[in-house]
């Protein structure tokens, strides 16, 4: 690595020492830039980089609320305005404990590259809270989301900051944080995404994740010649990218045999058809329930509870395909030698840096394809940006008009992606062709923008 890259990586980690998660983003993109580090003079000068791993701005803020018991609890929020040069921030709220500074400043930096792939106006930023809605009623969970959203309104508007759903904040969390906007600004605008349709939300919205994540796997396979037709595959995870890439999968004609939680997953050798899918809604949904309970309703599956071991069984099946649509660090070094060894040859990631960088070396170096999730899961918060410009419009386009445009966006991502790789390192190694070019588009629009 030359020495430009490497003391900015040493840099992040002396500055901000137990920000793990964010020395890895850092690590991994600049492990890509490094590859044309000396054929971008322009960049070098204007310290586009030290810039970069610098956010915008970061607010750190106290949530109190009243639990039903009438005791008063107190969690911490978090907004990490990351980088504007492409348009106003965007990026999600995750309700979650394990939430903090460098989760949410990793995944504020990965949704910077992530929005500039879409090719939309949008800029980086993530937000949340270690507030867990788990086991709470909705009253207290409207009343945390009000607590939240009467210090984040301040610092957030549509052309400012737009915020959106992530893990933890489903539809009914953001119509609570909506309504506490609404009531604060006395304006209706569209300050959030994710609503629902009737009150300026998108059709697709729900789905984006799932199906931008597959159709930017069809494309790959497409490219290899291959397609999903007959093929087994493996999802983690049973929220709504889970849920929705199993969905699409099916479509196509694959087969999906795995879900999980936090508790454990499922094996289910026949398939998780439409019936099993649809009582999979319900139970995450509606009921809030574990995966557990699909083992007990479907008796050809066998649930797995989680073990703290340094592996995890969702990935030790025999496969084609995998799609770890979970949370971030679900694939190590064992998991992947365990995906390679049962023949799995693609791994698209639906969720954030699910892969460890030692696990994504293993799996390029035994020929898996592999898509990067700031590529493969930009299908979110490209609807998101579609969701914005309804709102702007005061209008509302189809499933069908939305569809389309989603499908069109995840394929430009991938032909970019594809072209950076080829150009700049390797065909078909997209984890440096994404970060490559959703930086390069960053950056000239910082030199454009001058030294802010």
């Amino acid at each position: 690595m030359h020495e430009i890259t490497s003391r900015l990586i040493e840099k992040v980690r002396r500055t901000d020492p137990h920000q793990i998660e964010f020395h890895q983003t850092v690590t991994e993109f600049l492990s890509s830039i490094d590859k044309i580090i000396f054929d971008l003079p322009h960049i070098v000068h204007h310290r586009v980089l030290e810039r970069l791993i610098e956010p915008e701005r970061v607010v750190m803020f106290r949530v109190p609320w009243i639990d039903d018991d009438g005791v008063l609890q107190v969690h911490r929020g978090f907004r990490v305005q990351m980088n504007s040069a492409l348009g106003p921030y965007k990026g999600g709220l995750r309700f979650h404990p394990s939430v903090n500074l460098s989760i949410m400043k990793f995944l504020a930096f990965e949704q910077t590259f992530k929005n500039s792939l879409t090719g939309l106006q949008m800029g980086g930023g993530k937000g949340g809270s270690d507030f867990d809605p788990k086991g709470k009623s909705d009253e207290e969970v409207m009343k945390f989301c009000q607590s939240f959203m009467t210090e984040l309104n301040r610092h957030i508007g549509e052309d400012t900051d737009v915020p959106a759903g992530d893990i933890g904040v489903g539809s009914r969390e953001i119509g609570f944080l909506f309504g506490q906007y609404k009531r604060l600004q006395n304006r209706f605008t569209g300050v959030l995404t994710g609503k629902g349709p009737a009150w300026g939300g998108s059709y697709m919205r729900p789905e984006a994740t799932g199906y931008g994540l597959v159709y930017f796997a069809a494309a790959m396979m497409q490219d290899a010649k291959l397609s999903f037709d007959g093929k087994v595959c493996l999802v983690s995870g049973s929220g709504n990218v889970a849920q929705y890439t199993v969905e699409k999968l099916n479509a196509l004609g694959a087969k999906v045999v795995t879900l999980s939680d936090s508790s454990g997953c499922i094996y289910d050798p026949e398939g998780i058809n439409s019936e099993k899918l649809a009582y999979v809604k319900r139970l995450k949904n509606i009921a809030r329930g574990r995966i557990a309970e699909y083992a007990e309703q479907y008796r050809g599956a066998t649930y797995y509870p989680h073990v703290e071991v340094s592996s995890n069984q969702v990935w030790n099946f025999k496969a084609d395909c995998a799609f770890p649509c979970a949370t971030q660090n679900e694939i190590g070094v064992i998991d992947a030698r365990n995906l390679v060894n049962n023949g799995v040859r693609l791994v698209a990631e639906g969720a954030n840096m699910p892969t460890m960088a030692q696990a994504v070396h293993l799996l390029q170096e035994h020929g898996v394809l592999f898509a990067p999730s700031k590529a493969a899961n930009a299908g979110g918060v490209a609807v998101s940006a579609l969701e914005m410009a309804q709102n702007s419009a005061r209008i509302q386009w189809t499933s069908e008009a939305v569809d389309l445009q989603l499908q069109k966006i995840m394929k430009g991502i991938y032909a970019s992606a594809s072209a950076a790789a080829e150009r700049y390192s390797e065909k078909g190694n997209l984890v440096d062709g994404a970060n490559i070019a959703g930086f390069l588009k960053v950056a000239h629009a910082m030199i454009d923008q001058g030294y802010v």
